[in-house]
């Protein structure tokens, strides 16, 4: 496997790097959401009815997926502020208007309650107050498909019951520019060959899929793709810059499209499977 897993690749200087470079990168010419449900892989035990009695815990969260179970439950994704990704059933949940309302719409930004079941992998879900919505400006196609990809990525690469205070505050950034409008993973070295280490400065670069850095001229596999160097120099540029700091800038489609691709590659290398949405954002920017 040409990349593998690892806890340090979800370190938040690594997350903050290639999420920044997504949101303006990929999400960046859309600039505007509600996320597509995905039929859920998650086993749930349509037997168990009871729950065990236990205290409350309560934490900021961002709902990332839902999923329907039985006639009224819903099984609910969510990246909370306080332990990190927790899956749950929310019972009812699509009859309980006042203990959930629209605060289940997936991206919507809620203070979350809920309970750990002895022994039990999923949490009960008993309540949301909604903090931000999605909702609260008008959602077209685009910016729906856009935070649809920013769900994917999020539910993909975020390990289970793992506190990440950076990836949350980046986030909620995140999400905030996709209202009005880095993914987390690992990015390789873009100033250096990864073959022979030569510092490529001004010099061309290429990339391949099966590759987990750049290459000199040199170097390059056969079918490899040429990173330019403005794209490079793009990187850096938002590497150290904020992502409101482009939210104004214009992005021409084919504005960093090599930079996109090298990203789309390197994620979907990292995850071991393609990203659903990536298509669907390259189609609806062209």
């Amino acid at each position: 496997m040409a990349l593998r897993l690892q806890s340090s690749i979800l370190e938040s200087k690594s997350f903050g790097i290639v999420l920044k470079l997504f949101v303006i990168c990929v999400a960046s010419p859309l600039r505007s959401a509600v996320c597509l449900s995905i039929s859920p892989l998650l086993h749930y035990n349509q037997t168990s009815t009871c729950w065990a009695s236990m205290a409350l815990k309560e934490s900021e969260a961002i709902v990332l997926r839902t999923y329907p179970l039985r006639e009224a439950d819903l099984l609910v994704t969510l990246f909370t502020r306080g332990e990190g990704k927790v899956r749950g059933v929310a019972r009812s949940a699509k009859k309980s208007k006042r203990r959930f309302g629209g605060a289940l719409e997936p991206l919507t930004y809620v203070r979350a309650f809920y309970e750990d079941r002895e022994r039990q992998e999923l949490a009960r879900l008993d309540s949301c107050e909604v903090l931000e919505s999605p909702l609260a400006t008008e959602v077209g196609y685009p910016r729906a498909v856009a935070l649809a990809h920013v769900a994917e990525l999020l539910d993909e690469l975020l390990p289970d019951r793992e506190v990440n205070d950076a990836a949350f505050r980046l986030a909620l950034s995140v999400l905030a520019e996709l209202r009005g409008p880095d993914v987390m993973g690992y990015l390789p070295d873009l100033s250096g060959c990864m073959v022979c280490g030569r510092t490529l400065n001004g010099s061309r670069a290429f990339f391949h899929v099966l590759a987990d850095g750049l290459m000199c001229t040199e170097d390059k596999r056969l079918a490899s793709s040429e990173i330019s160097g403005e794209s490079r120099a793009l990187a850096g540029q938002m590497f150290r810059a904020p992502v409101e700091s482009f939210a104004g800038t214009p992005w021409p489609k084919k504005q960093g499209s090599d930079l996109r691709k090298f990203l789309i590659q390197t994620l979907q290398r990292h995850i071991e499977k393609k990203l659903v949405t990536a298509g669907m954002l390259e189609k609806i920017s062209a």
